[in-house]
């Protein structure tokens, strides 16, 4: 499944479009969630075997505890399945699992079962998959700002480098490219100070619908471009 030319390191999904694909085929909202579900572990496993290094689904964002009370415990129950079902393939796969966002906001069935996957697969090697849960990305600059102060950090020992470890997302690499599926052109308070140089990709397909083909194609669309940090200019797909 290999792809000519410099993969992305890291790539952040924004996996939107669940509900309008399951209003489009007269189904309740939740079926277009489970659906989504079964769509990101093709992703995930896509995404393993080409190579990519950190991989990160926003799963739930701080403005979802705002959908209907309903729909947000069917989530809940969605990710308690998810993360119940999936740590034998993910153990299998050499998968490293990691949750950021403000996850003391989820059940505590939640928080236990994500901090149990996060152990039991610390020590594999490949790809390290990220779900941005209870997040977003100006909570997550206000929260690590707090981090630094509580650690006594003066203004002038402050740097971007220095800045990034307090972070959620401290130790791994900036995102290359953010995909968002089903025709929005935002980012969506993802990842905001990480993604300051990533490479943006829209496509119209709603996310139960995009599949490894979709990915693919997203891939190459990052492959053919000429990335510039600042004054620097490079090549997605220098070798």
């Amino acid at each position: 499944m290999d792809l000519p030319g410099g993969l992305p390191l890291h790539i952040g999904v924004i996996m939107d479009g669940n509900g309008r694909w399951a209003q489009l085929r007269g189904l309740p909202r939740i079926e277009g969630h489970r659906r989504g579900a079964e769509r990101a572990k093709e992703i995930i496993e896509t995404s393993a075997e080409l190579g990519i290094k950190c991989l990160t689904l926003y799963t739930f964002s701080t403005e979802n505890w705002q959908r209907p009370e309903t729909e947000v415990t069917m989530l809940m129950k969605l990710l308690e399945h998810y993360l119940r079902k999936e740590l034998a393939d993910l153990m299998k796969q050499d998968i490293v699992y990691r949750a950021i966002g403000e996850i003391w906001r989820l059940p505590v069935n939640i928080q236990k079962l994500i901090k149990e996957t996060e152990e039991k697969t610390s020590s594999n090697k490949g790809m390290t998959l990220v779900t941005a849960l209870s997040y977003s990305g100006r909570n997550e600059i206000v929260r690590a700002v707090r981090k630094a102060l509580d650690a006594g950090r003066r203004g002038d020992e402050i740097n971007e480098e220095s800045f990034s470890s307090y972070l959620d997302t401290a130790g791994l690499p900036p995102p290359d490219l953010i995909i968002r599926t089903s025709g929005e052109r935002r980012i969506s308070n993802f990842l905001l100070w990480q993604s300051a140089y990533a490479e943006l990709y829209f496509s119209d397909t709603l996310w139960p619908d995009f599949d490894k083909e979709e990915l693919k194609l997203a891939i190459r669309d990052f492959q053919g471009r000429e990335r510039r940090f600042g004054a620097i200019q490079v090549r997605s797909n220098a070798s």
